[in-house]
Formats: C-alpha cells, structure tokens, sequence
C-alpha cells in the first residue's frame, strides 16, 4: 500500500515537474491537475516533460479561480482519476505545486501505513475559531455568489449587502453541520470514495457550489459524515498572515522548515533554489524521523505577524504606517515637557540638565528655528534645526527624535507661542512627562519694552492658545503623565512641584543641590495683570495673582528641606 498524490498546479510548472519527480521515484503515484488558464502550449509542454514517469497521469482541466467551485471540481475529478487507476493507494494527499516536501517520501508512507484509517483534515465549525478574515462566517454557507470577488469586487460586495438588507439564506441540506479548515487535506481511501460516490453527492455539490471558497469547507465538512477517525490538523506546514495571506518560505527560512518536522511546507517561492537543493536532492539527511509539529516554528511567525502589524514601539516606517492610534507605542522612550519653567526661572535649562543628567533642549517647536541644547544645529539621525522641516510633518519629527535619542531622557520647553500641532500626539502618549505653569506666557511680555496695546493683543492671543491646550490635557483621551499648575499657586511653594518632577524624570543620585533655579523678578506683575483686566482683557488662567506683590517667593523658606534626588 502507498500514498497517491494529487497536486494541483496553475504556476512554476517547472517547480512542480521537479516535485512530482521526487514523489515518483519515492514510490508514490501522482495525478496532477492543471489550471484551466494555463495556456494550451505552456500545458503540452509540460505533459511532455513527465511523459518519462509512468506513475504521473493528468486530469481533466478546470478553471480554478480562488474561491470559486472549480479548486473543489478539480480535486474530485484527479482523486476519481487517482482512486480508479492505482489500486495500491491507500491514503490520498492533496497538494499544490508550490509545496515542498520536506521529509523522505518513505517516511511519509510509513507514517500512514501505521494509521490506516486515519484522515488527516483540518475541519472545525465557523462557532469555534476565528481564522476567517473578510467578515463572512456562517454568511458564506447562507448566501449565493454569483460574482467573482477577486474580478468583479463592487459587484460581490453589494450583491451580499442586498441579501442582509433582504435577509436570505439557502438551506443547508439536511445533516450537514458546515465545517471549514486548511484546503490540503489527506483523506483515506475509504472516507474519499465514501464522499465522491455518495448517494447524496448530487445534492451536495449543488449546495456547496454556491458557497463561498467551498475548498475549505467541502471535504471538511463532507469529512465529518463519513470518517470514523479524524485527526484535526494537516500534514502540510502552511502559515497565513493576519490579512489570511499565505506566508512564502524563502531560501534563508531553510533551518525554519527543518524545525518544523512537517513533511510537506507549502507556499515555496518558484527561486528558492536552496530550498529545492536541501530537500529534493538529500533524502536521507533532509529530516528526523519524528512527529510533525509545525506549533515549535509557531512564535516565530507570531512575532513576525506582530512585528508587521504593530512594529516596534516609537518607529514608524513606509512599509508599516500605522492608522491613528493603532500603534504600538507613540514614542520609544520616556521625555518631559516643560510649559512656563524657562519663563519664571532663570537659566532653568542648565540648572535642569544638571540636576537631572539628562539632555535639556530650549523651545524645539518655536517658530524661527528647533533650540537644540548647547546651540546645535543637528541631533542624532541627521534631525536639523529648519521650523520649515520640521513643520512639515510636527508629530514625526517628535516621534524621530525620540527614536533616535532613546537611552537619553529628552527634556525640552513648549508654550503657547509655539507650533501647536503635536499637542494631541504628546497628551496621548504615555512616554510623555507634561509640566505646565498655567500663564507664564505672560512673563515675557511683561519684562518687555513692546508698546502696551500690543502686549494686549498678543495675550490675548496666546491665552486663547494655552486655553486650548489645556482643554487637550485634561481630555479623558489623554495619557500622559501630566501635572498643571496655575502660575500663582506655582511661586507660592515651588520647591514641592519640582522636587516632584525631579523623582519622576528618575534622578536617583540622592545629593543636596548648591543652587536652585533663581526666579525672576516679577515685582509690579500683579499691577501688570491689573492693567490687562482695565484695558478689558482677562487674564485668568495665572490664576489669583495680588496686585501688590510682596518679596520673591524664591525667598521664602519652604515647608520642607529641598532635597533633590
């Protein structure tokens, strides 16, 4: 007894000459199918080049296009052929001509001979696992599809939505429980004849003719009627993507497939010459004799998917753009934002980069040009200081910026004053470290020489910009880390915030500081705000800020020691 094998083939028909050689002179029979659309010549060629083996014989063609009843037409009419000209097959194997086999033919014979009366077909109910994508389940057992989805998509697509809007279902013959799975399958003799030349074939080929790619639910389902044994799972190693695409093995995935311990791997790409070499051509060395158990190479094609689908967290690139919010991690590492902290102390940047040991930047999204820290014009991955460049996409370049400084904690300034189109992505992103001193926007204007109906109009105007910020951080979307405080309630007690964000940032150097950030003198601000509100603007978002202004809050002692960590 042997194993006879149908492949079916539609492409690299020198691949598959190659294959149905190999299976030959292993001692098994093969019928070989061959897709309508082939071109006649193409396909007389090819019969020509295995006219030397007398155990490969040819079907009768169909046109097999992808989910139609012409795959299902074509395997039926070469098993027929197979079942009816080899007597000594006791086991068939469906295959394509892009599969490979990975073991020595005589492995795979005696692997079966030890399980008679076992089928090896993936077959499960639509209620039990979620492998279709494309939205139809138990739908495509229901509905009809006259149209082609691959050629005529507007027309499949509506013609579906028309049913649900009508609400009809065929009837599914009686009996039949709908199953699905892997299309490659390996079906005894018994459990195979049992189907083709059932009493009630007629009927269930006129059912399963307008179902939706019926090669995956045919034999699977068919299978459940007839079989006394059924081993769930295929012979055939064959990975899908998460769009149901078929993963393609190629030359380098070599020590994969001998990890797998499969006997056949399907899809080859036609070039993988090393492929081809490692395993037609060394029978006695290609694999172990052991059980297939293609779930070891598992992990790897889970992280593969995973890294396709969400990449790595903070890195964006043309291949794997990422919709809104789907993406894994907005940045790659954690950074702060200071609003309001360089207009009230003086020289803050340096005094932050030295209590911090981390890299603090001046305004990187102010209008004339990026302020990296120390004056330079280029950062880490060739990132330069032109606010044209940078404006032209405001979100990637804070995304390229961590990316390419991760391992340094970035620190930089922002305000009201500043390009506002990142605000959505740092409130989202959870690597952000958001500081706010509520109005210190007002400072600068203040200890400057403009004329006083042009600080109005100017405050006004970035008063109406941090308003709308803020509403941003306070959103329930937001998740970044972030603290506001009003610039009142700041300079009453300073030391207890920054002592704060100090920890947070992660300083764990326990040393008292020689110096704190010195405040600048804000004498006559509150007189300053007075005059806003006299010339009928209103600055509120300081907060309670008295007209007089007593001795510099910096002065006072605080509650607690100033330890900085």
């Amino acid at each position: 007894m042997t194993v006879g094998i149908v492949m079916l083939v539609h492409t690299a028909l020198g691949r598959a000459e190659q294959a149905a050689r190999h299976w030959a002179e292993g001692g098994c029979p093969v019928v070989i199918h061959v897709d309508a659309n082939v071109p006649r010549k193409t396909y007389v060629k090819f019969t020509e080049a295995l006219s030397d083996v007398p155990a490969v014989i040819f079907s009768k063609r169909f046109r097999c296009e992808w989910g139609t009843w012409g795959i299902v037409a074509a395997s039926q009419t070469a098993s027929e052929l197979m079942l009816r000209t080899f007597d000594d097959v006791r086991h068939v194997y469906l295959a394509s001509g892009s599969c490979l086999p990975l073991r020595p033919v005589d492995e795979l014979i005696d692997y079966l001979a030890d399980r008679p009366r076992t089928d090896f077909i993936e077959s499960a109910t639509t209620a039990d696992v979620p492998w279709t994508v494309g939205g139809l389940d138990e739908e495509r057992f229901t509905m009809r599809f006259p149209f082609s989805w691959k050629r005529q998509r507007f027309l499949f697509d509506k013609f579906v939505a028309l049913q649900r809007r009508l609400g009809f279902k065929r009837r599914i013959p009686n009996g039949l429980v709908p199953h699905m799975g892997s299309q490659w399958w390996c079906l005894t003799r018994q459990t195979l004849t049992a189907i083709l030349q059932g009493p009630d074939r007629r009927e269930y080929d006129a059912y399963f003719r307008h179902v939706w790619i019926p090669d995956e639910s045919y034999y699977q389902t068919l299978a459940r009627q007839f079989s006394t044994n059924i081993e769930s799972r295929s012979l055939t190693l064959s990975k899908f993507d998460f769009q149901g695409k078929p993963h393609i093995f190629y030359d380098d995935h070599l020590q994969l497939l001998r990890r797998s311990d499969c006997f056949v791997a399907r899809k080859i790409w036609p070039h993988a010459n090393r492929l081809y070499e490692a395993f037609l051509t060394d029978p006695a060395g290609a694999m172990k004799r052991t059980e297939p158990n293609p779930g070891k190479i598992d992990r790897i094609f889970a992280k593969a998917v995973e890294r396709r689908t969400r990449g790595r967290p903070g890195l964006y690139m043309q291949s794997r753009f990422p919709n809104e919010d789907w993406e894994n991690g907005v940045t790659a590492a954690p950074y702060s934002v200071f609003q309001g902290f360089s207009e009230i102390f003086e020289n803050f940047e340096s005094w932050l980069g030295k209590a911090t040991g981390s890299r603090v930047h001046g305004h990187l999204f102010s209008p004339e040009r990026v302020e990296y820290a120390d004056g330079q014009t280029t950062l880490n991955g060739a990132i330069g200081d032109s606010a044209k460049a940078r404006d032209y996409n405001a979100n990637a370049f804070l995304t390229n910026l961590i990316w390419n400084t991760r391992g340094e904690r970035q620190c930089f300034q922002f305000g009201p004053a500043d390009n506002q189109d990142v605000i959505w992505r740092m409130s989202k992103d959870p690597n952000a470290q958001i500081s706010v001193i509520s109005g210190a926007w007002a400072v600068p204007l203040f200890r400057s020489n403009m004329n006083f109906m042009d600080i109005r109009k100017e405050a006004a105007r970035l008063q109406k910009i941090e308003s709308e910020h803020l509403d941003v951080l306070r959103s329930p979307y937001a998740k970044a880390r972030i603290r506001i405080w009003t610039m009142a309630e700041f300079i009453e007690a300073p030391m207890e915030p920054l002592q704060g964000i100090l920890d947070e940032i992660g300083h764990t150097q326990m040393r008292r500081l020689s110096e704190v950030p010195k405040m600048v003198d804000l004498t006559g601000f509150g007189q300053f705000l007075q005059n806003l509100k006299n010339q009928g603007m209103h600055p509120y978002l300081m907060g309670d800020f008295p007209v007089a202004l007593g001795p510099e809050p910096t002065q006072a002692s605080p509650r607690k020691p100033y330890l900085v960590r």
